[in-house]
């Protein structure tokens, strides 16, 4: 049987014609037969059937049968004549809640329905055969207010070259409909901001006697009460309650209301004080006796839950089941009769990879036609280069042809899940009086032709696809080009490590490669966790003098990169280093990942992680292990799960660099994903910020649209009516004030020429803007807590720079805030902001270590801080910007500063500055890749 190619091949454009021609996949049918079976009932539209099953055999295959039985005994009907398999769809129940059989190539003895009724011990289990529906109106109306709110129609599977986009959105329904199921609807729609942090000395000392006053108000009037830092909202509306029992009148409080039907809220702010968290662990509340500033909260009434009710599911779950491939045991080909096989474990294939390269197409040539090109094919793992070849040289024209295979040394069965076939273009001057002949003999790989020649295009594929099955067939794939200097350079590195490609198709370079294709589908196997008794002895075994050499190694700087010597220890005395949790970074790079026996030591090594799974959490040495240098699900899953233990104070601070982790997954549907989502639809502030922080890799981002908008899109349906009502307002301001933004920009080329005509066309502008289109009131993009209403006009202006920000000034939309107050808006288009970001987060993270310090920084705003040195705070905060700088000028870059600068600003600064310095550290396992 011929492995059905779902991906339709594309061939090369013909001559001229520059259209490029599908291919129409193609299979051979097979027999169904073998010894072991499995009975299914089968529940059709018209009949039931039981039918035994091959456990070895696929879904596909599994429902190709039915149909033709289902055809044999209706034979006098013309219902399963009409259709076909692919038109329904096979459903069971689990618990009450319906699951579909997605994934087509997915054998059937891993299936969950399989295993879940051996559990229950049912000798039958039923399948329901149903009819495909197509969606009503009301869910494509629901789908397009979707696609508006990520940018991205991810409906549109134009550019892609399997079906991993539609696979990730079905996965990704069961961990959201979990959550949303969990999740507490009352704290949900409050979303209170609490931190455990203690509370810092300098602020303790503020407090006198443990109390501290709040004034609540009702309508116009107000009262002070004094509370303890101890109390709880709850414990703080019940004393008030009693204290006004005979008062409530003057607060305009009906008589028969009690405590139980109010909450505390912020003045002026979408902030809620509520839960059983003391009063003193509220942002809000710290932020107000660090600015010495009164702490006014306002009697109100509590959101209805019901408006975060989420739009129902169209689609059935999907257990994490789907896509699984089975043991070695189950799919290996030793022992069994070739004509019962319909799978094959990948650890059977013994020949070593390759790949053909048929050739390279181009739409327009560039303009230095006397240029050569060679093509550069690496299979690597995150980036460990497994195995490298390269083609021979030829003439730069509109189509290049070699139609050669490239053998790597790396075996089939050795290849890891998360593999990329990494092809990259190079070109260089063609050498002077050069025949053809001899030109299409040269060989880069043997001469010094790459350090003279310049890379064009590069594009991955992953061997391993999303369902473990090893890729087949032919592709044509799409190139991406490398960008010159500029502001784009920045985020080079990230991509080059996408598995997309170009869908620009039309002016894109494209190349057509071969891979081999076999009589079955080869599934890479899961990994047995087998006992390893040697562990302890080679704990016991290691000399002094090494232990002392491995302890330096661990305990060296995470930016020093590593010797391979200093790689072959940790392997080789991998039992010992599994004992300390920081050796966890280091010793994972040093696994040979293009071996599948030493995976699966890994695997076994790290079954034994207990140092690990208790020691305290340290969210930087954790990161490292999302960063770029890693491509092992279960190690990324290790990392996340570890993860799980932050608070959402925590996820906030770190959520800028977790998200651009996401670009590092090999596939859409990870652990990482399935966190940040649990942790968006739990806390609606989070959520928020996750909200953005993927739209805007979306919008600037080609090389990972898709895979942000899946998770996106995951978000959106479970986070309520509320929130999508909240981010289509956000969504429109934004989109209006970008035209405004350039249409100004076309009236105000100069850099810095802002003119008092330009300025009285701005307002003709907002004003215009302001009558017709923009929302009465809308939440603040970077602070959710306040929302803003009318613009104030007569404050707004152009800042003189070079794109043109507009100075905005609204209103406060709150008609509790006690201050007159404009809310403050500064709108840019064209700017990269992840640099600013950083800075902020770097000065949030300084902030958050000088008060654990017990430091003051309200009144030592220029002054000198002691601890043992002193050192001018402006000081600090210009290194700490410095080192922002370098860090972004060598994204992606293992070797993320330059050792002379990191070390001069090392040498120069205290005990605290050192504490900062290992705060950058642990965030630069991702941010450096930003």
């Amino acid at each position: 049987m011929e492995l059905e190619n779902s991906e339709q091949p594309v061939v090369m454009r013909e001559d001229n014609k520059r259209r490029r021609r599908r291919m129409k996949p193609y299979c051979t049918a097979s027999s169904l037969s073998s010894t072991e079976l499995i009975s299914i009932e089968f529940i059709l539209p018209t009949s039931n059937m039981l039918i035994d099953i091959a456990s070895n055999c696929t879904v596909e295959q599994m429902k190709g049968q039915v149909w033709m039985r289902a055809i044999e005994r209706n034979q006098n009907s013309d219902f399963y004549h009409k259709f076909t398999p692919d038109q329904f769809v096979l459903q069971y129940q689990k618990k009450g809640q319906w699951y579909e059989i997605y994934d087509k190539h997915q054998v059937i003895q891993t299936l969950d329905c399989i295993l879940y009724w051996k559990v229950l011990q049912k000798k039958v289990g039923k399948i329901h055969v149903v009819q495909k529906q197509k969606p009503t109106e009301e869910v494509q109306e629901f789908q397009k207010q979707l696609n508006y709110l990520i940018g991205y129609d991810v409906t549109d599977i134009s550019n892609v070259h399997d079906d991993e986009l539609e696979f990730a959105r079905r996965r990704l329904v069961t961990p959201r409909t979990i959550e949303v199921s969990c999740r507490d609807p009352k704290l949900y729609s409050m979303h209170p901001w609490t931190t455990s942090k203690p509370l810092p000395e300098y602020l303790v000392s503020r407090i006198t006697n443990n109390n501290i006053f709040i004034n609540i108000h009702r309508g116009t009037t107000s009262q002070k009460v004094k509370v303890s830092i101890d109390d709880t909202p709850d414990l703080i509306l019940q004393s008030f309650f009693t204290k006004m029992s005979n008062k409530k009148s003057l607060m305009n409080i009906p008589e028969e209301y009690s405590e139980l039907d109010f909450v505390l809220r912020v003045s002026g702010r979408d902030e809620y004080i509520v839960g059983e968290t003391p009063i003193k662990n509220f942002h809000w509340i710290r932020q107000c006796l660090k600015n010495g500033e009164e702490i006014h909260l306002v009697l109100d009434s509590p959101p209805d839950p019901k408006e975060d009710d989420v739009q129902k599911e169209e689609w059935p779950l999907v257990d994490d089941c789907t896509g699984v491939s089975g043991y070695h045991e189950q799919l290996t080909i030793d022992g069994k009769d070739h004509e019962k096989i319909f799978t094959i474990s990948l650890w059977d294939c013994n020949r070593k990879f390759r790949v053909k390269i048929i050739g390279i197409d181009i739409p327009v040539l560039p303009r230095n036609t006397d240029l050569t090109v060679f093509i550069e094919a690496n299979i690597q793992h995150g980036q460990q280069l497994l195995s490298q070849r390269r083609t021979t040289a030829k003439p730069f024209t509109e189509e290049v042809l070699w139609n050669v295979w490239l053998e790597f040394d790396v075996k089939i069965k050795d290849l890891p899940k998360g593999a990329l076939l990494n092809l990259q273009i190079y070109c260089g001057k063609a050498p002077p009086s050069t025949t053809k002949a001899n030109l299409q003999s040269h060989d880069p790989a043997n001469s010094d032709i790459k350090s003279k020649t310049q890379l064009l295009y590069y594009v991955n594929i992953l061997l391993i696809d999303h369902r473990s099955l090893l890729r087949t067939g032919d592709y044509v794939l799409h190139m991406w080009k490398i960008t010159g200097k500029g502001e784009d350079q920045g985020s080079i590195n990230a991509d080059k490590l996408t598995s997309a490609t170009n869908p620009d198709k039309e002016n894109s370079m494209a190349i057509s490669i071969v891979l081999d294709k076999y009589c079955h589908p080869i599934a890479l196997p899961k990994h047995r966790i087998a006992t390893d008794a040697q562990g302890d002895r080679a704990r016991a075994e290691m000399p002094n003098q090494l232990r002392k050499q491995l302890e330096e190694i661990i305990g060296t700087d995470p930016l020093n990169p590593l010797t391979p010597e200093d790689k072959e220890l940790l392997w080789h005395f991998r039992y010992e280093s599994i004992k300390h949790p920081k050796a966890y970074p280091k010793l994972l790079s040093s696994v040979k990942w293009g071996q599948q026996e030493i995976v699966a030591e890994t695997y076994q090594l790290l079954a034994k992680r207990d140092t690990w799974d208790t020691s305290a959490l340290d969210v930087g040495l954790t990161m490292q292990l999302l960063d770029c240098n890693f491509s092992d699900e279960n190690v990324r899953a290790m990392a996340v799960q570890k993860l799980e233990g932050l608070e959402d104070d925590a996820v906030l601070h770190y959520l800028l660099q977790l998200v651009q982790a996401v670009k590092f997954e090999p596939y859409h549907d990870s652990a990482l994903a399935r966190f940040l989502l649990k942790r968006g639809l739990k806390n609606k502030r989070i959520g928020h910020f996750l909200f953005w922080f993927l739209r805007s890799e979306i919008a600037q981002s080609m090389h990972y649209q898709q895979r942000f908008a899946v998770i996106l899109e995951a978000y959106l349906r479970g986070c309520g009516k509320a929130m999508l009502q909240d981010f289509l307002k956000q969504v429109q301001v934004i989109e209006l004030l970008h035209k405004v933004t350039m249409e100004i920009k076309l009236v105000s080329a100069e850099k810095y020429d802002v003119t008092p005509q330009v300025i009285t066309q701005l307002k003709q502008k907002l004003e215009k803007l302001q009558d017709s289109k923009l929302p009465e009131c809308f939440r603040v993009p970077y602070d959710p807590g306040l929302k803003a209403g009318a613009l104030v006009i007569e404050k707004c202006k152009i800042m003189a720079s070079k794109k043109k920000p507009l100075w905005l000034e609204f209103k406060c939309a709150d008609p509790t805030s006690l201050s007159n107050e404009t809310i403050g808006i500064i709108f840019k288009h064209g700017d990269d902001l992840r640099q600013d970001m950083l800075i902020l987060q770097i000065l949030r993270i300084m902030e958050s270590i000088w008060e654990e310090e017990s430091l003051d920084l309200c009144l030592l705003p220029y002054g000198c801080i002691s601890t043992g040195n002193k050192i001018g705070m402006i000081e600090i905060v210009k290194d700490a910007m410095t080192i922002a700088k370098i860090q972004q000028s060598t994204v992606g870059n293992t070797g993320a500063f330059k050792d002379e600068i990191l070390n001069q600003w090392l040498k120069e600064k205290c005990v605290i500055e050192e504490k900062v310095e290992n705060q950058f550290h642990r965030i630069l396992g991702t941010s450096r890749c930003v």
